[in-house]
């Protein structure tokens, strides 16, 4: 991230050199120097730390780097005042501040990171806010929006990424243990656990590498895993480990993570990426409950599915309403060295039933229709063929061998269809079918807040420079994602106590309305708000347990914060216009 100040270029004795590339200059800084064993001396390790326009320029533009190996370099720090915009949207702000006072989160965080700590939380209210974590955007919402810095004061970019990069490992770890310790450890609690990648346009870090990405577009990654409470959907810890590792290896250092916490009655509600004997048998040691999804039909399954079929899936007896499911469960092994028994519950759904065999049909249409429209021809296929369709070859395995048809096993497919509308939910404590799928549809909501912690907090990609800013960002990232979860909860209670399910009432949707909130500055430099609030607005509110009054009051707060600070800058700019006279 290049910031939008210029600062005089360092000598060449700092070990600064130039290069040009497509018209613009780029300054390198050598930070180390390291043995080659190829050319038998030293060479820099260089990393860019400014670009400039000309060649020859003696001043640049800064980038994260420069202010990393650089830290003496005086750079501005905040912005004028009549950087601020004379129209402040401040419907967002104002339910986010309550949610953090709901929570404590400006003590919390006010104790961590010091007298910066305002900066912390708009810095998590702008990624809420705009869906962005870039940081040299965030000038751009300070312009228009109310603040949680001392005097709502405006730093420019530069001060937000040198904030950034001095946030320690020691403070996000500290802010987890914290925010765990208010969490009552007696009760048993069900945690959901889920785990995504992102991908890192970034410098030399420690924790990314090439690994095996959701969404792969060939960079490398970071791994990023959190545990929620599934009664609320609530974060609690989050892990970030190496690319290169896969999820299912990495769950017994979060499950041991619980315990860490102080979580003592858990049980871990799971997806099928972290089944494996391993991790089972580890749950068990630990006296961990869990919940676990088996999608698909591994032969266990599929063998128990077929020995119970016909036998529940049209009795009232079954029916589980609210799901419009039918369910039985079953006891079994596991596996056949399994001590313990395991409980199956074995759903079915008619309408699933439906939509599942029309793919199985237009998959096996597909292929068929590839394999008549290569017949004579030299083909390569994959597995999946040869599982639906006997295939015949002219001369096979030979130079001149040629395709020459396809007959579907019916057998093989009609099975595959008979198993259409079931899924399975495993246990490892006895519970009814209608309490394991109660539970497990209670992951939904972390599943939720995971793609919207990639859709809206704007996350895919991580821009970073360093281990510090990687590890800050995430932190500030995870605060926010606190936040964001307690406005989606607070919504969804809202929606369910009206019975009306307005498309407003998402988070999104909600801050858009929001930010139509706004103060405006008249020429007597006073703020105030213009029109009144809506009735989408007031149903909005109303979920956070504010009213219209109390936003003309919280309106007037801050009109009064911004005069207070105001004239405490008029007043040091006519001092030190007297001391320099």
């Amino acid at each position: 991230m290049y910031l939008d100040y210029e600062v005089k270029i360092p000598d060449s004795r700092h070990g600064i050199t130039r290069k040009t590339i497509r018209g613009i200059t780029y300054i390198y800084y050598a930070y180390d120097r390291e043995y080659s064993a190829d050319k038998h001396y030293t060479v820099p390790k260089n990393t860019t730390i400014v670009k400039c326009l000309d060649a020859s320029a003696e001043t640049m533009y800064p980038n994260t780097n420069f202010l990393k190996y650089f830290p003496e370099a005086v750079l501005p720090e905040t912005r004028e005042i009549a950087d601020r915009s004379a129209c402040l949207r401040i419907g967002a702000f104002i339910v986010i501040r309550k949610v953090i006072a709901e929570y404590h989160l400006d003590e919390i965080i006010g104790r961590l990171i010091g007298k910066e700590a305002g900066l912390f939380l708009d810095l998590a209210a702008y990624s809420i806010v705009t869906e962005n974590n870039a940081g040299q955007y965030y000038p751009d919402y300070a312009y228009n929006h109310p603040l949680f810095t001392q005097g709502m004061k405006l730093y420019s970019d530069s001060k937000v990424s040198s904030f950034i990069n001095s946030i320690t490992r020691d403070q996000c770890i500290a802010f987890q243990n914290e925010w765990n310790n208010r969490h009552d450890h007696r009760e048993k609690i069900y945690i959901t656990y889920d785990s995504t990648n992102k991908n890192c346009q970034v410098g030399d870090l420690e924790c990314v590498e090439i690994g095996h990405p959701k969404d792969d577009d060939g960079k490398p990654v970071l791994n990023y895993s959190i545990a929620y409470d599934h009664n609320n959907s609530e974060p609690l810890y989050y892990e970030e480990y190496p690319g290169s590792i896969v999820d299912v290896s990495q769950l017994q250092q979060m499950l041991e993570k619980a315990k860490g916490y102080g979580y003592r009655q858990v049980g871990f509600i799971l997806d099928r990426g972290y089944f494996s004997k391993e991790n089972i048998h580890f749950m068990d040691k630990n006296g961990y409950e869990f919940i676990i999804m088996m999608k698909g039909m591994k032969s266990l399954v599929r063998d128990l599915v077929l020995s119970v079929k016909g036998s529940f899936e049209e009795k009232r007896e079954f029916s589980l309403r609210d799901y419009k499911v039918n369910g039985l469960t079953v006891e079994h092994q596991l596996y056949p060295s399994d001590e313990k028994k395991r409980y199956f519950h074995i759903f079915y759904n008619e309408w699933k039933q439906t939509s599942e065999r029309e793919n199985v049909e237009e998959k096996i249409d597909r292929m068929a229709l590839y394999l008549r429209e290569h017949q004579g021809m030299k083909l390569n296929l994959s597995k999946e063929f040869g599982r639906y369709f006997d295939l015949i070859f002219y001369h096979e395995g030979q130079d001149d061998e040629k395709f020459m048809y396809g007959r579907e096993r019916y057998e093989v497919i009609d099975e595959e269809i008979s198993l259409c509308g079931y899924f399975v939910i495993i246990t490892s404590e006895k519970l009814s079918s209608s309490d394991a799928l109660d539970l497990y549809k209670s992951r939904d909501a972390s599943e939720e807040l995971f793609r919207e912690d990639k859709t809206f907090l704007g996350d895919r990609t991580m821009r970073c420079q360093t281990n510090e800013a990687l590890h800050a960002k995430i932190f500030i990232e995870f605060v926010a994602l606190i936040i964001r979860n307690r406005m989606h909860f607070l919504l969804k209670e809202q929606m369910l106590k009206t019975h009306h399910k307005e498309n407003y009432m998402t988070v999104p949707a909600a801050i858009h309305e929001l930010e139509k909130i706004e103060i405006v500055r008249h020429i007597d430099r006073e703020y105030s708000m213009d029109y009144a609030v809506t009735a989408t607005q007031k149903s909005i509110l109303k979920a956070f347990d504010l009213a219209e009054p109390n936003v003309r009051k919280q309106a007037a707060g801050i009109n009064e914060d911004l005069k207070s600070y105001n004239m405490k800058e008029v007043l040091n700019n006519v001092l030190s216009g007297s001391e320099r006279s």
